[in-house]
């Protein structure tokens, strides 16, 4: 029985799950202190009373009393949003909730805090100079990351910190840390979800998007967060299924473990009646070159910070600063090219994978890197372009993407991306929980 069928027959209550939720943030081998920013300690505890009172007299919504973390970029009212920064501290305070957290609270789940992050979003690998960085529950000891930018939110899932953690995806920042902690993480397509409240890093390709242990959780979020709640699932026989593994950029240099690991799902998925074929796709190949010079997320993301970094930029983490400001001196023209060109891409993609149903390739192609070695800039770089490369595409082509993960020899985490058209998030999301069971199966 999982945990929301435990709240809703009344085995658990949300008082015991927030308590919970609260010893292991203050536990003192644990990651509380650098998971979270901020934790609403008397606040949730309150909420999670109202919310069995709810229950108790035979009330309650989806999330009535689910306690859920959410990353430091959304508003909430009289607090000022620092989106992992030390730079906004004399920001104005917010005057309301992000519309996403509005979303959640209507829905009466309980809010255990602000996770960390990289600062201003800008980042696959999860690094924060002011707030510390994360860790992957995988081999703690070597210190690998968590992944970021929502770090802090998704090693709030994986310690039982929270149930789910709500965060923001531009190039994969949901998924990324949900595949180096072993979770389900989902990117709507970008206009589903408002961004509104949420400190933005690019208009064009920022998502709001969840981190939680099955696709089905994710699949309420995303019903809550895009009013579709209410839709009956959908997916289908299997043996009609059909799914593309394209065969360049994002199936090249993979890490042995993560070939194998990804190797062995689409096997189960074969036995299980599903059609999986390769597909060219060799168009996947001119995607990074868009990415030269930053692309539409350097342009957009300077537009954003150019004041604030005139003004501050010593107290930016310089590796973020560095980042930002490829974006300075690029003309408007340039702007209008990237977006017409990644427009002419979506539409070339749609028709050359018009015969599938869903795309699939490795969430990330690396398992998680060990922070020390990361110290170095060049490491550092090299290492985030790796690390965002899969994940990235479906940012720029405007899909819904869904990562469960898989688990490798020795545990190893491996993410198993699956990609629908855009506004296909839904179907997605119903096709991932038909998927689950067989991608789910352990690694040798």
């Amino acid at each position: 029985m999982t945990v929301l069928a435990r709240l809703e027959s009344g085995e658990v209550t949300s008082r015991d799950l927030v308590e919970t939720a609260l010893r292991r943030i203050g536990h003192p081998q644990g990651q509380g202190r650098v998971a979270y920013r901020q934790v609403y300690r008397e606040r949730a505890l309150e909420a999670a009373e109202r919310c069995d009172a709810i229950r108790a007299g035979g009330g309650g919504r989806a999330l009535t009393g689910v306690p859920i973390s959410f990353k430091d970029l959304f508003d909430v009212p009289g607090e000022v949003t620092l989106a992992g920064s030390t730079v906004l501290k004399s920001a104005q305070a917010a005057t309301r909730y992000a519309a996403a957290l509005e979303r959640l609270l209507a829905q009466q789940a309980v809010l255990m805090g602000r996770t960390n992050m990289t600062e201003f979003a800008f980042s696959g690998l999860g690094l924060n100079p002011h707030y510390g960085t994360p860790l992957s529950p995988w081999r703690r000891q070597e210190e690998r990351i968590a992944g970021g930018s929502t770090s802090g939110g998704a090693v709030s899932v994986a310690e039982g910190m929270a149930l789910a953690a709500l965060g923001s995806d531009t190039g994969g920042s949901v998924r990324i840390p949900a595949t180096f902690c072993g979770l389900t993480g989902f990117k709507p397509t970008a206009r589903r979800i408002s961004t509104r409240g949420a400190f933005p890093l690019s208009w064009t390709l920022d998502c709001v998007g969840v981190i939680a242990p099955t696709v089905n959780c994710c699949r309420l979020l995303d019903g809550v967060l895009s009013a579709q709640e209410k839709e009956q699932k959908r997916a289908g026989e299997l043996s009609r299924l059909r799914i593309g593994i394209p065969t360049c950029l994002v199936m090249e240099g993979l890490d042995p473990e993560v070939e194998r690991t990804f190797a062995a799902a689409l096997e189960r998925l074969d036995q299980a009646g599903v059609r999986v074929e390769e597909v060219a796709l060799q168009m996947l190949h001119e995607i990074p070159r868009h990415y030269r010079q930053g692309g539409l997320l350097a342009i957009e993301a300077y537009a954003a910070h150019r004041t604030l970094l005139e003004r501050s930029r010593h107290e930016y983490d310089p590796r973020v600063a560095v980042r930002i400001e490829t974006g300075r001196g690029r003309l408007a023209a340039d702007y209008l090219d990237l977006l017409r060109q990644r427009q002419a891409f979506i539409e070339r993609l749609e028709r050359e994978c018009s015969g599938f149903h869903l795309l699939a390739w490795p969430t990330v192609a690396v398992l998680p890197p060990r922070l020390n070695d990361l110290q170095d800039d060049e490491v550092y770089f090299s290492t985030n372009v790796i690390v965002l490369r899969n994940t990235s595409v479906a940012n720029f082509l405007d899909r819904p993407a869904l990562s469960i993960p898989l688990r490798g020899r020795h545990g190893a985490p491996v993410g198993f991306m699956l990609s629908a058209p855009a506004m296909d998030d839904r179907r997605l999301l119903d096709l991932g929980c038909a998927l689950e069971p067989a991608l789910r199966s352990e690694g040798a």
